[in-house]
């Protein structure tokens, strides 16, 4: 249960937001989530005379926030420029984990970016031709199917000849999904299949020693 905030407090907080105070200020200075602190501020407006100061914060605030974006992305650049075959396989072993299938090879996802890596990543670094991928589109009612259809082709680069199915499913999920979902499949996969498994049981063992140790460390209540 969510502890409950004095009148006095509220009312503080409200005073100093229309003084110009950001949120992360008020959040530091009443020791409460941010959360908390954007529910009892919607509404309250910048006093006329605190309006530079509070434009000033915002300019350093965008400031600090890109310049910690360039940061990551610089970093992600050189980590992910240097990959080996190897380390791109064990990507790929780490998505089929969090979203394959169990009895064949395939993978459903409504992320193109995660379809279109495992589709390069099969067919670069697998070896898998690409006349052996498979797609099984689904969409709801209200989309525009043929459109969700060429989506998805655009994106795994196949033709209409991948395609063995679209589901029409019932209902309206437009708004959530836009181009529905793809399966993405390769015939004959089994071998492939216990691959990924393989991987993903000795990735569990290379991590284990490092769980146990930690469990020694700070053991359940």
């Amino acid at each position: 249960m969510a502890k409950r905030i004095p009148q006095n407090t509220i009312e503080e907080i409200q005073k100093l937001r229309s003084q110009g105070w950001s949120l992360p200020e008020l959040a530091k200075k009443f020791e409460i989530g941010r959360g908390t602190v954007w529910r009892h501020i919607q509404g309250v407006k910048i006093l006329p005379q605190y309006q530079e100061l509070w434009a000033a914060k915002r300019i350093s605030s965008v400031r600090r926030k890109n310049l910690a974006e360039t940061k990551a992305k610089e970093k992600a650049t050189n980590l992910v420029n240097n990959l080996t075959t190897r380390e791109r396989i064990l990507i790929l072993a780490s998505l089929y984990w969090a979203e394959g299938g169990k009895g064949d090879f395939n993978i459903t996802n409504t992320d193109p970016d995660l379809i279109k890596v495992f589709v390069r990543g099969l067919v670069s670094n697998l070896g898998i031709e690409r006349n052996r991928l498979r797609l099984n589109i689904r969409v709801y009612e209200d989309m525009n199917h043929e459109s969700c259809i060429n989506f998805w082709l655009k994106t795994t680069g196949l033709n209409r000849e991948s395609i063995t199915s679209v589901n029409v499913l019932y209902g309206k999920k437009k708004g959530k999904l836009k181009y529905g979902m793809c399966r993405l499949r390769v015939l004959k996969g089994g071998d492939m299949l216990k691959y990924m498994v393989a991987l993903r049981g000795r990735i569990v063992e290379h991590f284990a020693p490092v769980v146990q140790w930690t469990e020694r460390r700070f053991p359940k209540p």
